[in-house]
């Protein structure tokens, strides 16, 4: 299945949540379509499952065989396999691309990285799903500082996550910790997820 490319104001309203993370798509808080204004339908526990795991896949841009193949990862390693893989999401570099205010979007993250325009400890990565480690340090090629989209990305930054530290002079993030689960998405639960994959 190819990577959703239709609207993502009427995805929002129908998962229920901000793919964006401004809120805009919000506004009206129903889902779309004709009625959509009706109530929610009261969905079944497979349902909900279901549901829970398309918010995270169109959260974070994945196609399913790509979010599959994490859940999987996340599973063989130690601790709780939920957390490990919204951990292993957070690590992804069109994501802490995102998290560093290079961009706007994780669309326009994964377009950054996959133009050449990103590197990882100096060296040039175009893979968006690399898996980066702790210590590791994400920045722009010299000709891709002065681009006029990541200036204004990183003017208009406004939070900063507490496991990366950015240098604004350098324009050089570095990944100083994994998050935790307190840091992650509120309005995700994994459990459902886990739970959805392990039927």
């Amino acid at each position: 299945m190819a990577r959703y490319t239709g609207p993502k104001f009427k995805l929002s309203r129908r998962l229920g949540i901000s793919l964006s993370g401004s809120g805009k798509e919000l506004k009206r808080p129903f889902p779309p379509g004709q009625h959509g204004p009706g109530q929610r339908k009261k969905l079944s526990g497979y349902g909900m499952q279901l549901q829970e795991k398309q918010k995270l896949r169109h959260m974070y841009g994945l196609n399913e065989k790509q979010f599959r193949n994490l859940f999987d990862k996340a599973l063989h390693m130690k601790g709780i396999a939920g957390e490990n893989f919204m951990i292993l999401l957070e690590s992804r570099l069109d994501n802490l691309v995102y998290r560093c205010g290079m961009s706007n979007s994780r669309s326009g993250a994964r377009q950054l990285v996959s133009h050449g325009h990103v590197t990882v400890n100096g060296k040039k990565v175009d893979i968006p799903s690399y898996l980066l480690k702790p210590g590791d340090v994400i920045g722009l090629r010299e000709r891709s500082r002065t681009m006029s989209a990541v200036k204004e990305a990183l003017d208009n930054r406004n939070y900063l996550p507490a496991y990366l530290e950015f240098n604004d002079q350098a324009m050089e993030g570095r990944y100083i910790r994994l998050p935790e689960r307190s840091e992650l998405p509120q309005e995700i639960d994994e459990k459902q997820i886990v739970e959805f994959y392990s039927r």
